[in-house]
């Protein structure tokens, strides 16, 4: 009969991964952000930008996707009008918990330059926002560097902890 016999001190320490559950359900959750793409304006040609072959979300584990069930983030890039505004939180109601919203923009952020009766002054007017993307239109890499952020905050929330709602403006 063959013995082997494995020495863990010698191939530097026992094959064991110690960790709690809130860190491994953080860390696959912030390794695999599904954002819906909500594009308004001419911040969505930034996003479809960021979405192509140069700036590679997928090494993050990013993946746009067209259905709000299988989304966990919503990246509102543009203005949006009122009459946008119910079909926007139709689709953020649609997404499964937890959510996260990123606002792409200066338009979406407070309505830009369009103090008009039909701009939402504001995304955060509708739905709760998790990070603010300023600029007219921002870069792609600004976007990047958003889901990187949204990725930290991700990792430090508590996994099976309820949180409250949200709160808008």
């Amino acid at each position: 009969m063959a013995r082997h016999e494995v020495n863990y001190l010698k191939n530097s320490g026992i094959p064991i991964a110690l960790t709690t559950i809130d860190s491994l359900l953080n860390w696959g959750r912030s390794n695999s952000l599904w954002p819906l793409t909500y594009g308004l304006a001419c911040c969505a040609i930034e996003m479809m930008a960021a979405g192509g072959s140069r700036f590679d979300f997928d090494r993050f584990g990013t993946i746009f996707r067209a259905s709000p069930r299988q989304s966990d983030v919503m990246i509102i890039a543009g203005t949006v009008t009122k009459k946008h505004a119910e079909f926007t939180r139709r689709l953020y109601d649609q997404m499964p918990e937890p959510k996260w919203v990123i606002s792409m923009g200066s338009c979406a952020n407070t309505g830009g330059m369009f103090n008009t009766y039909a701009t939402v002054q504001g995304v955060d007017r509708i739905i709760p926002v998790d990070i603010y993307l300023p600029g007219c239109a921002p870069r792609p890499e600004t976007l990047q560097y958003a889901l990187m952020v949204l990725q930290k905050k991700i990792r430090k929330q508590k996994a099976f902890k309820k949180t409250p709602p949200k709160r808008l403006v």
